[in-house]
């Protein structure tokens, strides 16, 4: 299941972010991938552990888990800490097709989790750049996805992926990834729909409705069913 969020940060946040961003020092991208990524991977990144990513990811943490759209989607267990990267077109960056590493450790907190949902908020206009589409492949095909700034968009972590060269301007992101109490993917895909449906429910019906108030126990019914806490 591929998820798009539009306006997770405002655009004054995304403003914010880039400000305290350019100030900032970057290090070579391929300092937190694993062997076969470090490959194809060309593009830069804030240090994971400096306190300017850590005081950003906070940031989106914060503005996600106030996001109803995010909680039905991804029900999430664990967030690993945001991390951000840049891709420049004079330096010929992009990421090559992989797949990325099934469990994620962080080396400041020990927290350690299942890689079952990757996320990209985009933090550049897609007018400030060519090129730099995030390419997802499913079962379905592939998909090519670039959004406004302070969207994003969730997909599973099994998918191969890749970040298309950048050939004018920059790409500006943050990436991370979460592991959601629904291990199963369509497991978590049948739980969103029928969470929306719920939702459509309440507006036209109200919240108190016996139909909406029993379609309400299936979904956390379903949940205690499949979730793992």
């Amino acid at each position: 299941m591929l998820t798009c969020l539009p306006g997770v940060l405002s655009k004054d946040d995304v403003a914010d972010f880039r400000r305290i961003m350019d100030a900032s020092d970057w290090e070579d991208g391929r300092s937190t991938a694993g062997a076969q990524s470090a490959m194809v991977k060309r593009n830069e990144q804030l240090p994971p552990d400096s306190e300017v990513a850590r005081k950003l990811g906070n940031r989106i943490i914060s503005a996600l888990t106030s996001n109803p759209r995010f909680i039905a989607a991804a029900i999430p267990l664990q967030i690993f800490p945001p991390l951000f990267n840049r891709y420049a077109a004079d330096s010929g960056h992009h990421f090559g097709l992989h797949v990325d590493n099934a469990i994620r450790g962080d080396r400041l907190t020990g927290l350690r989790i299942r890689t079952d949902l990757s996320v990209t908020l985009f933090l550049a206009e897609p007018e400030e750049y060519d090129g730099g589409e995030l390419v997802i492949e499913d079962t379905y095909g592939s998909h090519e996805v670039k959004l406004p700034a302070g969207d994003c968009v969730l997909y599973p972590s099994t998918s191969l992926h890749l970040v298309a060269p950048v050939t004018r301007g920059t790409r500006v992101a943050s990436f991370f990834w979460l592991q959601s109490m629904i291990r199963d993917d369509q497991a978590r895909s049948m739980i969103f729909d029928l969470d929306t449906a719920i939702q459509a429910l309440v507006d036209r019906l109200g919240r108190d409705d016996p139909e909406t108030v029993k379609l309400t126990g299936i979904y956390h019914n379903l949940i205690r069913y499949w979730a793992e806490v």
